[in-house]
């Protein structure tokens, strides 16, 4: 149950990343007359009704992919945040969360934000996850390192979470996060 929810709000969360980019035209589209080419009968040709039909050269395409195609789709707002705790508890057991007082960078210098990671003896890839007064110049200062995405603890998502195999997180950080996923919505009687 625990596994099958988790992946259907990352396939949800994937769904919604996507790009429409493909796109061809059918045969109303494509640019040209819809006149018949020749006469149904007496010629000895094939009856053919249009010059933009799919079988024919420069005709439209049956069936091809459209930019029209919508792939966003929606998941509930517990459901995320249920699969988010999911994943942190997982993440938890495997010794995968490194919580940090804070993070002393104060300037948004890539060499420094480097340095930094490798004193923390981090290997493998590594969701940083700070508050949002930090955020700025941490964001800054890890773009351009490698398998490394800095966010604030109100953008954590089930698929960044996913994505990166550490956590690194600031103590203030986890306890917003964890105060965002357990909050109860209060339901109004009507």
């Amino acid at each position: 149950m625990k596994n099958d929810l988790v992946h259907q709000v990352i396939r949800v969360l994937q769904n919604n990343k996507r790009r429409r980019i493909a796109h061809t035209k059918d045969r109303g589209d494509v640019r040209g007359s819809n006149k018949k080419p020749w006469r149904q009968k007496g010629t000895g040709r094939a009856r053919v009704g249009s010059r933009r039909s799919p079988l024919w050269k420069g005709g439209g395409v049956t069936f091809g992919p459209s930019s029209e195609r919508n792939f966003k789709r929606k998941i509930t707002p517990v459901v995320s945040k249920i699969a988010i705790n999911i994943i942190l508890e997982t993440k938890e057991k495997d010794k995968e969360i490194i919580a940090v007082e804070s993070i002393d960078i104060t300037v948004a210098k890539t060499k420094l934000f480097y340095k930094w990671l490798k004193e923390m003896k981090i290997k493998g890839s590594s969701l940083i996850v700070t508050d949002s007064f930090e955020k700025d110049i941490l964001v800054r200062a890890g773009r351009n390192i490698p398998n490394t995405l800095v966010l604030d603890s109100k953008n954590v998502n089930a698929l960044s979470l996913l994505e990166y195999k550490n956590l690194v997180i600031t103590k203030e950080a986890l306890k917003n996060l964890k105060e965002r996923i357990t909050k109860v919505h209060k339901v109004k009687n009507s």
